[in-house]
């Protein structure tokens, strides 16, 4: 492992171009080794400055760097951002025009580009990698490089054809950049891009300022709605379904209830998904409800909360999707319901595979951890963390667990009878769901109860003493743990480890959901503010904001590019009257304060 220090020209670098006074985490350190013309391995957080170990070290470096992303549609933001810093920076991808792909050719054979950003497939073309041949290059970034695994969730079997660069490019430094990577994904990312000698930089996990909650799914669409309107009116959001239908349902829903939400899955025109993700990206305030196709790559600083309406498939696509939220380190929400459907349909789909035996090993391993961290009673951030192998001591004070602890009650004699009203009703194979269960449970005489003869089982109305809800939550409890298993139809039956329960070697402890009281926001203004903001930089902040988003939509471009809001508040309380007392503001570099250095001290001055 490198401590080498960064040359004094990228601390420079990073104060002139960017307005930093200073590297965060190891930065440096990466930006040293690569610089060097050394290879790296980064795992860093959303938001914890991934992008500037790839950056600064092309500026540092003769020639280009070449950078692979696999969403066209937000590299023309990464490059807009460049720009507004004075970075030359271009894309090329399948979006531009045969003119446009010739203008960025004859810019990058001209060396007139410092970052070019490409899609792995536009990169592996025969010609591309040939015209790379042909100019001298700076570095190679493999951002969201767990795209090269299997086991990653976001597989893209085209990134595994990036091995080509170690093979046609072996003196050219490579990057490889990711926020979510276990021990498995970690490996292949080594092996695909031939980083096994490269040192590896892997920071903290923890995001400190996300909430994570998980409760009981109960009308999921209603409880979003109140969790919106209770905590986050007016705030960016990401919603996730786990179907288009789904999708479509969803935002429609909250639509009607006066909040703008968009729809985002694969099914819509590619216009239509361009047209949502830039919508969210340059607007305030907006709602995208999606599939796993949407967000990845997504620069958006300010997302509130990140809500699942179904469960993901693991926990590395939960810490990813969630990592979506509060990239500017504001307080942020991950906010999750799940029901017994959810764990139905993913064991159904597991024991549904075809893959073979030790890939089905491995899947249902990835689902059990995921269920034990929703089922857990015991701090959230403590069981995500020690997923990847990060050892964190809790309570976080900041997780539903830690902050409002469940309790658990000792229900084995209820388990044993969820299990024995499983087998008593099952005939020829064929079992029933929850519902059904419940209702032979509770001693209802549905029609279906009374046709199946079900109403004259011993196990009927034995639960009485329990409301319905308790039992949905034995039901649930019961697969995640894999005492039931659903067979075709969503039919419940007992599996071999049941008989733990029934001979009494394991106990079974309900996890119970605990009342979660929140205050509602004072306002929409006050919740998109930083937490430090000073009340007296309030109105200065406010009106920054204004002009911001005014001159974002003149220039077409996220408003964060110009400047986030950390950076719009640091002016506020600092209220500077001189272009160079602006200067010394974290995170306003030479080009812009060139470009709105005087714009600033218009708008400061017009505040009272």
């Amino acid at each position: 492992m490198t401590s080498a220090s960064p040359p004094a020209q990228a601390l420079t670098l990073l104060r002139d171009i960017w307005g930093y006074p200073q590297f965060r985490w190891r930065q440096g350190e990466i930006v040293a080794q690569v610089a060097a013309g050394g290879n790296a391995l980064v795992l860093m957080p959303t938001g914890g400055g991934k992008s500037l170990c790839y950056q600064l070290p092309a500026l540092l470096r003769p020639g280009v760097g070449v950078v692979v992303s696999p969403l066209i549609a937000l590299m023309q933001d990464q490059v807009d951002a460049l720009r507004q810093l004075g970075v030359r920076a271009a894309f090329l991808n399948s979006s531009l025009s045969v003119e446009g792909v010739r203008d960025v050719e004859t810019a990058l054979r001209s060396g007139e580009l410092d970052l070019l950003y490409v899609a792995p497939e536009r990169l592996l073309m025969e010609g591309t990698l040939w015209m790379l041949e042909g100019v001298p290059l700076a570095l190679f970034a493999i951002d969201e490089a767990h795209c090269v695994s299997q086991w990653g969730h976001d597989f893209r079997p085209e990134y595994q054809g990036l091995g080509v660069l170690a093979e046609r490019f072996p003196d050219v430094p490579r990057i490889a950049l990711t926020a979510t990577a276990d021990a498995r994904t970690r490996a292949d990312i080594v092996s695909v891009l031939g980083l096994e000698a490269a040192p590896q930089f892997v920071a903290s996990f923890d995001r400190p300022n996300i909430q994570y909650r998980v409760t009981g799914k109960d009308n999921a669409k209603r409880q979003l709605l109140h969790f919106i309107r209770a905590e986050h009116e007016g705030d960016a959001g990401i919603v996730y379904c786990l179907s288009r239908k789904s999708v479509e349902e969803t935002a429609a829903f909250l639509s009607a209830e006066g909040i703008e939400a968009l729809p985002y899955h694969a099914g819509l025109s590619h216009a239509q998904r361009q047209e949502a993700q830039a919508r969210f990206l340059r607007e305030d305030g907006l709602v995208v409800v999606a599939t796993v196709a949407f967000g990845m790559g997504i620069d958006k600083p300010d997302v509130r909360f990140v809500a699942h309406l179904d469960l993901p498939k693991s926990l590395e696509g939960y810490y990813q999707e969630t990592g979506r939220a509060g990239r500017d380190g504001e307080a942020s929400t991950a906010w999750m319901v799940y029901g017994l459907g959810d764990v139905v349909n993913l064991r159904r789909m597991l024991s549904g595979s075809t893959a073979p035996d030790w890939v089905q090993r491995i899947e249902a391993a990835k689902l059990d951890a995921l269920l034990s961290f929703c089922e857990s009673a015991g701090c959230r951030r403590e069981s995500l963390l020690a997923y990847f192998g990060e050892e964190y001591r809790g309570p976080c004070g900041n997780c539903d667990n830690c902050q409002n602890p469940p309790a658990q009650r000792e229900l084995t004699r209820e388990a044993q009878m969820a299990l024995s009203a499983a087998v008593r009703t099952a005939k020829d194979g064929y079992g029933y769901g929850a519902a059904h269960l419940t209702d032979v449970l509770l001693g209802r005489e549905t029609e279906r109860v009374r046709a199946r003869g079900h109403h004259r089982l011993p196990t009927f109305g034995v639960g009485k003493e329990h409301h319905e809800s308790v039992w949905r939550g034995i039901l649930r409890q019961m697969v995640a743990l894999g005492y039931l298993t659903a067979g075709e139809g969503g039919g419940l039956h007992a599996t071999p480890r049941s008989r733990e329960l029934l001979d009494g070697s394991a106990q079974f402890l309900l996890r119970e959901e605990a009342a979660q009281p929140r205050e509602r926001r004072e306002k929409r203004a006050k919740a998109q503010a930083p937490a430090d903001l000073p009340a007296t930089a309030q109105l200065a902040f406010d009106a920054l904001r204004e002009w911001r988003a005014q001159e974002a939509k003149a220039q077409g471009m996220p408003a964060y590019i110009i400047f986030d809001n950390k950076t719009l508040a640091a002016i506020a309380a600092l209220r500077p009257s001189t272009l160079a007392s602006l200067g010394t503001v974290s995170g306003v570099g030479a080009k812009k304060l060139e470009q709105y250095g005087g714009a600033v001290l218009e708008v400061l001055g017009k505040v009272e």
